[in-house]
């Protein structure tokens, strides 16, 4: 059985965009208690619209109520708990047994999931979960693949792995760094990413002297983690028997979203048609080299520890420029929204659902009133003519190197 390919809703245009590109669920999160406060997150009235769409699709979509709860919370996360009765979320993302003690007090029907905050690594703590009610766990990112497939062997329950997105140093993302280095607590839902840094040695009575940690003139970046990317690995992680694969990133753009989700819809789609004969393709990793991205590694999924570190630099590498999104048909021509400068001869590519590309030669664009314009600017709206075969939802970009 194919396993179920989750992507993130930062937003609802990003909801819109994962469900578009191939994703089977989405998960996202409303104003509280959703771990991501810097996400553009979803209204409630978007939340009911995001149901909505996802179901008549014949999809899913996933609420992240995933924070700890203080003790002056409470009153709070009981109200919400109360407005979303009446909306048909297929399961809530947890990882307080608190909140879950309150989700079986006032939503005993609702469908729960287990956060990767919550540090699952054992079959027994599957089995405890599952005696919760709990029906999915997000396995912590610390686990290798034979102890991913041991806990399967051993438990009843779903299992979801992160196979793609940025990872975090700490123990299953739950950190202070960046709440005492910045006042930002990532278990609040506002890290600010303080592992990524530079950091030197000072000697206090030599102000202004730095010291790198390591031989290096540029610092050290000891903390710094590669990003997650197991595209190549999807027929061992089914072979696991993991239920749910999930991509990282709901403060990541809506290019990116559409971008890897493609590709990971592609690959699976790829072991279905052919499981006995699947190989990975190239194409899907130019398109995961095509967005912004710290290296890419494996995580921990094969017991090698320092695959999961970057200590060179915190740099993103970054293939192509997003530059815009076709709105509508008009007329003979496309309504496209500018999101980067598009320059006269620019080399651009259209991407959409299935791995359906084309390339076209930008020359020129008209507004919205009539006037020729040779250069597109951010968030300009403009009629341009683009390849046969472009739909409402397409995105454009523009290749830092002629494309392969």
């Amino acid at each position: 059985m194919i396993p179920e390919l989750l992507a993130p809703a930062g937003n609802m245009e990003k909801l819109e965009t994962a469900l578009r590109y191939g994703a089977d669920a989405v998960y996202c999160g409303v104003e509280r208690f959703s771990l991501r406060a810097l996400a553009g997150n979803l209204t409630m009235a978007e939340l009911s619209s995001g149901c909505e769409l996802a179901h008549s699709l014949g999809k899913r979509l996933y609420l992240t109520l995933n924070a700890y709860l203080r003790p002056d919370e409470e009153h709070d996360a009981r109200q919400l708990l109360q407005e979303l009765l009446t909306i048909p979320v297929d399961a809530y993302i947890l990882a307080d047994p608190g909140m879950l003690s309150l989700v079986r007090q006032i939503d005993p029907e609702r469908e729960v999931h287990l956060s990767t905050q919550a540090n699952t690594t054992s079959a027994a703590a599957a089995h405890f979960w599952q005696s919760q009610g709990v029906k999915r766990l997000n396995l912590a990112r610390e686990l290798s693949l034979n102890e991913i497939t041991e806990i399967r062997a051993n438990a009843e329950v779903e299992l979801e792995v992160f196979v793609h997105g940025a990872m975090c140093m700490a123990y299953s993302g739950r950190c202070l760094l960046s709440a005492g280095l910045s006042g930002r607590s990532a278990n609040r839902g506002t890290c600010s990413h303080p592992c990524r840094w530079q950091y030197s040695l000072q000697e206090e009575a030599r102000p202004g002297e730095y010291l790198p940690i390591e031989e290096d003139d540029r610092g050290t970046y000891i903390f710094n983690s590669r990003d997650l990317c197991l595209i190549d690995h999807l027929p061992e992680l089914i072979g696991a028997g993991v239920d749910s694969l999930k991509i990282e990133g709901r403060m990541k753009s809506l290019y990116y979203v559409a971008a890897v989700t493609r590709a990971y819809r592609a690959a699976l789609d790829a072991w279905r048609d052919n499981p006995d004969n699947f190989r990975s393709d190239p194409q899907w990793r130019r398109e995961l080299d095509a967005v912004s991205h710290r290296p890419y590694g494996t995580g921990f999924l094969f017991d090698n520890d320092r695959a999961f570190v970057h200590a060179e630099d915190s740099l993103y590498s970054r293939d192509c420029d997003f530059v815009g999104i076709v709105r509508a048909a008009a007329a003979g021509l496309w309504l496209v929204e500018g999101r980067n400068r598009i320059r006269s001869g620019d080399r651009l590519e259209i991407i959409g659902p299935g791995m359906r590309q084309a390339e076209v030669v930008f020359t020129e664009a008209f507004e919205i009133h009539g006037g020729k314009v040779e250069t597109v600017q951010p968030n300009a709206m403009v009629h341009m003519p683009l390849p046969e075969g472009t739909q409402p939802g397409d995105l454009l970009r523009r290749w830092h190197a002629p494309a392969a």
